[in-house]
């Protein structure tokens, strides 16, 4: 059945990245993934043959560099990207991951049917919505989603990007509030929302970019206000993000960061269906030092890695979805306390490595997913 659904022409030529590069490069993130040092350095150049030397440089790596990479190789950064995230070192830094305005199909899988394979390769080969009822099944990193909605590319207050992706779509509740918020963010100082990832059609795991986003209940919103015109496909698939923290992690950017981040994150934190909003320890430290007695909504606020470029919005399961999952309830206060410490401490900001190397692990398959995700997957 899978076969059949997930089938194609077959003639779509691939770039084949060599074993050797792929082994060696694997070895090297693996080893290092948990250095911040390393996160950074995937942030800042995106990935490829100067993201890997930059790494190398800083660990002082004894093996050269160019050993592993031969110079007739350019890697792609999606090859990369797709190395890294197989190891969880890359969560965020794929905002900033270029786009194409002719993006290849992928290839058929050969054996759509085996049960090894990870449900990413299945879901990402799905790019239209189940029509199926809206529900979110199971939870926002171990899900999919029925009857999916995509958000338009283009609103009043709002473009979508990365359009290649196809990520634009959620649940209509998810859909609604982007919409919502995009006005009331026009009236808080914030010209409009340039919106990254939701979920895939059908949402499930993800090739690339995110663990979560999985239910249509996720959004990445960049921290760049809109700008006053139409962007072009070009723009959308290339531009950056602006980076809001600066270079030593410990606050944000004096240069960036304006009244209006902190308006347009407030706003989406007041929302009555907004479960929590991940953002990068420094823009949390700023939003506890320079907002005012009204505190209610602070507690949405999380701090966690990554979330420089953006703010990641997460909605409360729907009322009447009894198969979505919730998140446990976020911690009582304001979250400016001891909590927020840990993470500027030497230790937190600049850990050694791991001397040993992790074992990778392996994608979720459909099976480990919510059994109605199968149906999701094959339904027309």
């Amino acid at each position: 059945m899978l076969a059949r659904v997930l089938g194609g022409d077959g003639g779509t030529e691939a770039s084949i990245l060599s074993l050797d590069i792929a082994v060696a490069l694997r070895k090297l993130v693996s080893r290092y993934r948990y250095a911040l040092d390393a996160k950074l350095q995937f942030q800042r150049f995106g990935g490829g043959r100067t993201m890997v030397m930059q790494i190398a440089t800083q660990m002082s790596i004894s093996a050269s560099i160019s050993s592993i990479i031969p110079p007739c190789y350019v890697l792609a950064r999606g090859t990369f990207v797709a190395l890294a995230l197989g190891l969880g070192l890359a969560g965020s830094a794929a905002a900033q991951d270029k786009g194409s305005i002719n993006p290849k199909p992928l290839l058929p899988l050969a054996n759509p049917d085996d049960p090894k394979i990870p449900a990413k390769e299945l879901f990402g080969r799905r790019p239209t919505a189940a029509k199926l009822a809206p529900r979110t099944v199971g939870f926002y990193s171990r899900g999919c989603l029925a009857g999916g909605e995509a958000l338009p590319i283009n609103g009043r207050a709002w473009q979508v990007m990365r359009l290649s992706r196809n990520r634009n779509w959620g649940h209509p509740m998810l859909v609604r509030f982007l919409e919502h918020l995009s006005e009331r963010g026009t009236t808080a100082g914030w010209r409009g929302l340039l919106v990254g990832d939701m979920s895939q059609a059908r949402g499930g795991p993800m090739l690339t970019g995110h663990a979560s986003h999985q239910v249509g209940l996720d959004a990445d919103i960049w921290l760049t206000p809109m700008p006053p015109r139409e962007l072009t496909r070009l723009e959308r698939e290339e531009m950056s993000a602006i980076m809001a923290v600066a270079p030593d992690r410990k606050d944000v950017d004096p240069n960036v960061w304006t009244p209006a981040h902190a308006a347009i994150i407030k706003a989406a934190a007041e929302d009555p269906q907004v479960q929590r909003i991940f953002v990068n320890p420094a823009i949390k430290k700023a939003l506890c030092r320079d907002n005012g007695p009204d505190r209610t909504w602070m507690s949405k606020v999380r701090a966690y890695w990554g979330h420089d470029y953006h703010f990641h919005v997460r909605l409360y399961c729907p009322a009447d979805d009894p198969e979505c999952k919730p998140q446990e309830p976020v911690p009582a206060g304001d979250g400016c306390g001891k909590e927020l410490d840990y993470w500027f401490k030497d230790s937190t900001l600049h850990p050694k490595p791991s001397l040993t190397p992790p074992k990778p692990r392996p994608g979720l398959t459909l099976a480990e997913l919510p059994p109605a995700c199968r149906q999701v997957l094959l339904a027309p």
